[in-house]
């Protein structure tokens, strides 16, 4: 449990690898201090809150909501871990706890290059301390998931974890608007990663971390069913690039790497439903369904003009939406019964998670503000929000403009933020 912790730590690092490689330079500083922070404030955040909310023990659990009190401490009768009392009730906290910041992490990347720092942080806290624990309470802490007929089925998270980082993501997405530049007059221009293999190399991190995500999951080291998630991991990983690569090679007759690895993540939030129940076809067909979906999604962004830079959305929402299904289709309680329950909580999630960020993104940006100007956005928030550069390039900024609306307007073809392209102030 302790070495899965380790490699669910190691997953922060890529995603703040493949977040800060799909973003422009000018805000490779932002996106890394954004996830470095996230991290620290969901430890804390989720020691005195959260872990709390998610496991209040019998004599404080309800349906719906529990809380046993403030801070992690000597544990109270009916606190011990739920699945497995072989192992301690510290492992369990931070095995948890590390689970936690993922849903901030997963929103970090879909509102990047334009959210103000400290608004996303302070939302981050509170998600992460309130709404993501009650969520998880509804399963993992014996709540009306866990109490319905057919039990509601979410191994290690795609609907718990993943579609409620999801969720998220796509209200801060709609109050945020896209990057400028992003969509002019109805075109969609594409705004190209500064550091392919950045990313690429956070991809595999996630990847290896996985293993630790979905095999920590067992709560234990039983042989069997430790090396059977291990497999069907790597195997769902695997084919979900496949299908991202043909889908992406039939739309655009371009072998797409960005999707291809997307792909790969797609695979591995769609087995993380049910990867202790899945043989080798079973796997390999939710992967490789979950790598198109991935394509699809992400083409259907830019249509409706939903600006996600790192395709958190596409990976995390719709894939983590189509796993929590599969387990109706394939797993031990495949049928009728199992999908319904399935739909039931998919519909919960959604409504309670969008809901709550929405509210939350929607409260932040009437009153601290959401966006960062114009001006900001233009130049780069590492400019104007930490004063530094990512690779130790001065940038002389003779004309910073004032602070004008999220979205001003430019003449026709004025488009900033391409490779090679700055504003008029460099």
């Amino acid at each position: 449990m302790l070495i899965a912790t380790i490699l669910v730590f190691l997953m922060h690092l890529g995603f703040a690898t493949l977040e800060s490689g799909l973003a422009r330079s000018k805000n490779t500083v932002n996106v890394l201090f954004k996830n470095v922070m996230i991290v620290c404030i969901g430890l804390l955040s989720y020691a005195f809150i959260g872990f709390n909310l998610m496991y209040p023990g019998k004599a404080f659990a309800g349906m719906w909501f529990g809380f046993s009190g403030f801070g992690i401490g000597i544990p109270i009768d009916g606190n011990t871990p739920k699945y497995n009392p072989n192992y301690t009730y510290w492992t369990d906290f931070i095995f948890q706890a590390m689970f936690a910041a993922t849903c901030a992490t997963i929103i970090s990347g879909a509102v990047a290059e334009r959210v103000r720092l400290e608004s996303f942080l302070l939302f981050s806290m509170v998600y992460v301390s309130v709404v993501y624990p009650i969520v998880g309470m509804w399963k993992w802490g014996g709540g009306i998931l866990e109490s319905l007929p057919t039990a509601f089925y979410d191994f290690a998270g795609s609907s718990i974890v993943h579609s409620v980082g999801g969720w998220g993501a796509l209200a801060g997405i709609i109050l945020l608007g896209p990057r400028i530049g992003k969509y002019v007059q109805g075109e969609v221009k594409a705004i190209a990663p500064h550091s392919v293999p950045m990313a690429t190399l956070g991809v595999f991190m996630l990847w290896f971390g996985w293993f630790g995500f979905n095999g920590g999951s067992v709560l234990s080291a039983n042989p069997a069913n430790l090396s059977l998630v291990f497999v069907t991991t790597a195997l769902a990983a695997a084919a979900g690039a496949l299908g991202a690569f043909f889908c992406s090679f039939f739309i655009s007759k371009k072998y797409d790497l960005m999707m291809t690895l997307n792909g790969i993540l797609g695979g591995l939030v769609g087995i993380t439903a049910g990867a202790d129940q899945m043989g080798v076809q079973a796997a390999c067909q939710i992967g490789l369904i979950a790598g198109v979906l991935v394509v699809v999604a992400s083409y259907a962004m830019d249509k409706w003009q939903l600006d996600d830079p790192v395709g958190a959305i596409p990976v995390h929402l719709v894939c983590g939406i189509w796993g929590t299904l599969a387990v109706a289709f394939w797993g031990n309680k495949a049928g009728w019964a199992q999908l319904q329950s399935q739909l039931i909580g998919i519909g919960l999630i959604a409504v309670f998670t969008f809901g709550s960020a929405y509210a939350l993104f929607w409260i932040i940006k009437r009153t601290l503000g959401l966006r960062v100007s114009a001006a900001e956005e233009i130049e780069g928030l590492d400019l104007h929000e930490h004063g530094m550069s990512a690779y130790g390039i001065e940038v002389p900024v003779s004309v910073i403009t004032p602070k004008a609306t999220p979205q001003p307007h430019y003449e026709q073809g004025q488009v900033y933020g391409q490779i090679g392209e700055s504003s008029p102030a460099f």
